[in-house]
């Protein structure tokens, strides 16, 4: 419960405070939404895109986890992730906050949690990102950069929107249930993924053991089994 009611709290506050700096009544903020999107991204300090860019690796890091976990939830996980490519936390958020935890999973993968599943995944958005921090460290502008969070609310907000994606993963029962279903007990993992942000994750998603496939009658005897005598 303290999980849950911290994660509000972190929702409470970053959308209020979303609504209070209005970034898109901004007049600078679509001409520099324009340019990220349609990758333009010589005219912009690449720091900028490059965590434009990396507020969409999020969401998959993420995905990896709750589709396999919205498998055992009563409503469905699309909304919410394809909200959370859109609004980071805002959308992502209220899924965190009422999934129930649940460290099973039953029955077959289907495609999608397939690929989320699949260490080729992990590897790929662990690949991309490493290349996508040594732009930004190669070509960034940090002094320039540092003076537009302090001024312009777009890049403010999408620099938060980043360090809570890191700051919410190891709050959220959701990791620990992926490693429960994964016969992951050691908590010395745990602790090397939470600490390191952003690439412990990734590194995690490289190496994590597949989850494993429950057979009809192997559900129907749990699903049995649950049922009170």
């Amino acid at each position: 419960m303290s999980r849950k009611l911290t994660l509000l709290l972190i929702w409470i506050g970053f959308v209020g405070y979303t609504l209070w700096l209005a970034p898109l009544d901004q007049s600078d903020t679509w001409p520099l939404v324009q340019k990220l999107l349609t990758l333009q991204w010589g005219e912009v300090n690449a720091i900028i895109p490059v965590i434009f860019s990396l507020m969409g690796v999020w969401p998959m890091i993420y995905a990896c986890l709750m589709f396999a976990d919205g498998r055992m939830q009563n409503f469905r996980v699309w909304p919410y992730f394809i909200g959370s490519n859109f609004t980071g936390v805002i959308c992502l958020l209220p899924y965190l906050i009422i999934r129930k935890p649940n460290q099973e999973f039953y029955g077959k993968k289907d495609i999608w949690i397939r690929i989320l599943d699949s260490r080729l995944t992990g590897i790929g958005l662990l690949l991309s990102t490493i290349a996508l921090v040594t732009y930004a460290l190669v070509s960034g502008n940090w002094d320039n950069y540092i003076q537009q969070f302090q001024t312009r609310h777009f890049v403010h907000l999408i620099s938060l929107d980043f360090l809570l994606m890191c700051l919410i993963f190891p709050i959220t029962s959701l990791f620990d249930d992926d490693m429960a279903r994964r016969n992951m007990k050691d908590s010395r993992i745990f602790w090397a993924v939470a600490l390191i942000p952003l690439f412990g994750p990734l590194v995690y998603l490289c190496l994590r053991p597949p989850l494993l496939e429950s057979t009809p009658k192997k559900v129907e005897m749990r699903e049995a089994a649950s049922l009170p005598n």
